[in-house]
């Protein structure tokens, strides 16, 4: 079969055009394009995440050597572009999906580190007593998520990254997993990736373990859309 382009794979992945009703039709039908469109749409998606961070740590040693295994492995290019003005279709570049993973695992390295810093280090004194991974539903683009910090002091601290656009809002919900239907508002998110929501006095997080943020719309009505964006489970 033949595949996609890889400057075209990158140009979508990147959204930066559109697909093509042909194009559109064979993702559909080729794996292989398939995997390499998710590969370069997890390190598009972890770069935009840590773009705007500044002074970064140095990435582990190990994660260097293997950016650099990764391109060492790669095969040389079959011909020199200068010397085919014909511009014949280049042959598949199958080097791509291991060279992004090993620079995605620098990334993912750096921004790992920044992350805990800023997360866990920002107020060292803070006592954390439960803490949760949220993670995308189904419906939802697996780059979003998040994690929840429950503070000694009675607040939930979250973080959230990449949930989608809303016309309404995003709110955040402790849930009973035994008791589907039973479940306790915290707050709305301010629009901002991170937010310190107050627990309510006497909540059981033995019961309500369960951390959910939802996407809301503006209807006055309080209780739970149905649309469920980030889930996942507090353990101390």
């Amino acid at each position: 079969m033949q595949h996609l382009d890889p400057d075209r794979l990158i140009l979508l992945a990147l959204s930066e055009e559109l697909e093509e009703l042909t194009e559109s039709d064979h993702l559909a039908t080729c794996p292989d394009c398939r995997h390499e469109m998710r590969a370069l749409r997890d390190v598009a998606g972890i770069g935009s995440e840590v773009q705007d961070l500044r002074d970064l740590p140095a990435p582990p040693e190990h994660v260097w050597h293997a950016v650099v295994e990764g391109i060492a492995a790669a095969p040389a290019p079959v011909a020199d572009l200068t010397e085919h003005r014909a511009r014949v279709r280049r042959p598949r570049s199958r080097w791509l999906v291991p060279v992004l993973a090993a620079a995605a695992a620098a990334i993912v390295a750096v921004a790992g580190t920044v992350a805990v810093d800023r997360f866990t280090g920002r107020a060292p004194d803070e006592q954390v007593t439960a803490r949760a991974t949220l993670n995308p539903l189904a419906t939802v683009p697996a780059s979003a998520g998040g994690d929840a910090l429950v503070l000694a002091d009675g607040q939930l601290r979250i973080d959230v990254r990449n949930l989608p656009l809303t016309t309404g809002f995003h709110e955040v919900w402790l849930l009973d997993p035994d008791q589907p239907g039973k479940m306790v508002a915290l707050g709305n998110l301010p629009g901002t990736p991170e937010a310190v929501l107050p627990l309510p006095p006497g909540t059981d997080l033995n019961r309500y373990r369960v951390v959910d943020v939802s996407d809301e719309p503006h209807d006055g009505d309080a209780a739970h859309s149905g649309n469920s964006l980030l889930r996942g489970t507090l353990t101390r």
